[in-house]
């Protein structure tokens, strides 16, 4: 009988162990909880408005040879500060479409004395464009396109008698917006612009000029 009960109490004292390193495991490989992460990101439906600032550069092309011969470029640079507004909406599990407008004061220009003394400066920039997106949780990489508008001013350095015109055309660009709060977010943007032609009156004659820009813009937006 006393092996017996030995034998018994050897087995329980046995599977007591097995049943704690068990539990023992269960517990340390439960995973301890994250504290002060929020999840911010996959929700971008909703209106925005945001600011921003960037840089631009490009070309201020002659075509009717007044002033130097007809294609003479004339490069142009400086920066823009401006405001927008928008609106995303989901169009499927992934993908966010959205419309935006924007408006910018800008110091894009140049001069040169190669053939006149002309000046030549772009005053203020605007666009609407659509954009498309893919869902990527906290961050929002987009496409956009539509159509651009730039205020310029041509005329001779020093003084002399200038014209300004408002130039047409359209844009392409690709982004990206970063969720940093549940309703802001981070905006880079890089977008290519053709604003066509434009016939500038000067004393004694007109002349042609067509007028594209590269430019690069970081921004933030707030949602509501």
């Amino acid at each position: 009988m006393n092996r017996l009960a030995i034998s018994l109490l050897t087995g329980v004292a046995a599977l007591g162990f097995i049943s704690s390193v068990q539990a023992a495991d269960l517990i340390i490989s439960e995973p301890a909880p994250v504290v002060g992460v929020v999840n911010t990101g996959g929700n971008w439906d909703g209106v925005y408005v945001g600011a921003f600032a960037g840089y631009g550069w490009g070309t201020l092309t002659e075509e009717d040879g007044v002033f130097a011969p007809p294609g003479t470029d004339y490069d142009i640079s400086g920066w823009q500060l401006g405001v927008a507004a928008g609106a995303n909406f989901t169009i499927s599990e992934a993908i966010v479409a959205g419309l935006v407008a924007d408006i910018a004061w800008a110091d894009i220009g140049g001069s040169n004395d190669d053939f006149a003394p002309l000046e030549y400066n772009i005053n203020w920039l605007a666009s609407v464009r659509g954009r498309l997106g893919f869902d990527g949780g906290a961050f929002l990489p987009y496409l956009t396109a539509g159509l651009a508008v730039a205020n310029n001013t041509v005329g001779i350095d020093g003084g002399g008698p200038d014209d300004t015109q408002t130039h047409i055309g359209w844009t392409v660009g690709a982004g990206v917006e970063f969720a940093v709060a549940d309703n802001i977010s981070l905006d880079l943007l890089y977008r290519y612009s053709d604003y066509g032609s434009k016939t500038y009156a000067f004393d004694g004659g007109v002349s042609d000029f067509n007028l594209t820009a590269h430019t690069i813009s970081a921004g933030v937006n707030f949602k509501f």
